[in-house]
């Protein structure tokens, strides 16, 4: 139940949002100290305070010294409590090391390196990436919510020295990926204070479509072998067939030469080969969608399929001259594709 309709939250919200935001500029090393970190009381905390109000209430209502007396008690609690939970975060340093290129809709990974100069042990540190698809992870089975949570946040039970953590960002569509605001909370050691911070990276990522499959092979044809140039490269495959080899025990009974064995000249087995020395060119204007996104997503997926498989290509975008297309082969190769096609405009 909203305490306040949503007219009023949003601003009020935007607001906040801003404030924040100009408390801790756009940085990949950050430390939190006294500007960045914020404190109030958590969920249990409000309770807490709930009876600290009636205990003094009472105290002073009644002239009751042990009551006064329970609810002072309680205040050096709550006060020492606000000091620890303070300092048990701040001076905490957050480095950013590096963000993985990814598919659109996938999670990207983003490495990050803790460190802390305290003598004592930091304990139960949560943090997690805040993310702009909550409307799709509504549920309401509170447990399967609960699991959803704890898949995008690190919980950091204890820290000393340094420490690498991973987490995931939320993708949803192709181009540059400008990283959310990163939540370190705690409510150690009692419950009752709740500090937390935000920290904002300037590092971006890419985000490159994701593959949509195609039948390549009909729009780019493999080279016979005679077309191929001598000494050319060649592996083992269906295609073409390249020789026969005297049969030895264990190789698959699918490849035998059944009509040399009908003939009695022994059991060979047939050896094919797929010509990998053919370059092949992937161009955007070849592409059987219709759509500017399904045409990238293909190439995608083309890109994909030529670096796996070992086979030299070449990608041409729109407005790419034919001098500005490298020739190259492998996984390297095609993960320098999807980056242009994360680039594509």
């Amino acid at each position: 139940m909203r305490l306040l309709p949503k007219a009023l939250t949003a601003p009020i919200t935007s607001i906040l949002r801003r404030w924040f935001d100009a408390r801790a500029p756009k940085s990949d090393s950050a430390t939190l100290n006294l500007r960045n970190i914020y404190i109030f009381f958590s969920r249990e905390g409000l309770l807490f305070a709930v009876l600290l109000i009636i205990t003094f209430i009472a105290g002073i209502n009644y002239g009751n010294n042990l009551v006064l007396g329970l609810c002072f008690y309680l205040v050096s609690i709550w006060l020492i409590s606000f000091h620890v939970t303070f300092a048990h975060i701040s001076g905490l340093k957050v480095v950013l090391l590096g963000v993985t290129m990814t598919e659109a809709g996938t999670p990207a990974w983003v490495t990050l390196q803790l460190r802390s100069n305290s003598r004592q042990p930091r304990r139960q540190l949560l943090f997690s990436f805040e993310q702009s698809d909550k409307k799709t992870i509504k549920s309401t089975d509170k447990k399967s919510q609960n699991n959803h949570e704890g898949q995008r946040s690190v919980l950091v039970t204890q820290l000393q020295g340094e420490q690498t953590i991973r987490l995931p960002v939320q993708t949803n569509f192709r181009g540059v990926l400008e990283l959310p605001r990163l939540t370190i909370k705690t409510v150690y050691p009692l419950g009752i204070m709740r500090a937390w911070s935000y920290v904002y990276f300037a590092r971006t990522a890419w985000v490159y479509p994701k593959p949509e499959v195609f039948d390549w092979q009909t729009y780019y044809s493999e080279a016979s072998l005679e077309d191929l140039p001598t000494g050319g490269q060649y592996r083992q495959g269906q295609d073409e067939f390249e020789r026969l080899d005297n049969y030895r025990e264990g190789e698959s009974l699918a490849r035998v030469s059944w009509g040399h064995v009908a003939r009695g000249q022994g059991m060979f087995t047939k050896h094919f080969s797929d010509p990998v020395g053919h370059e092949q060119t992937l161009n955007y204007m070849d592409m059987p969608a219709a759509h500017h996104e399904q045409k990238l997503s293909q190439l995608a997926y083309g890109a994909m399929a030529l670096g796996q498989l070992g086979v030299p290509f070449r990608m041409r975008l729109p407005h790419d001259a034919p001098s500005a297309t490298p020739l190259g082969e492998g996984d390297n190769f095609a993960q320098t594709c999807l980056l242009r096609l994360a680039k594509a405009p």
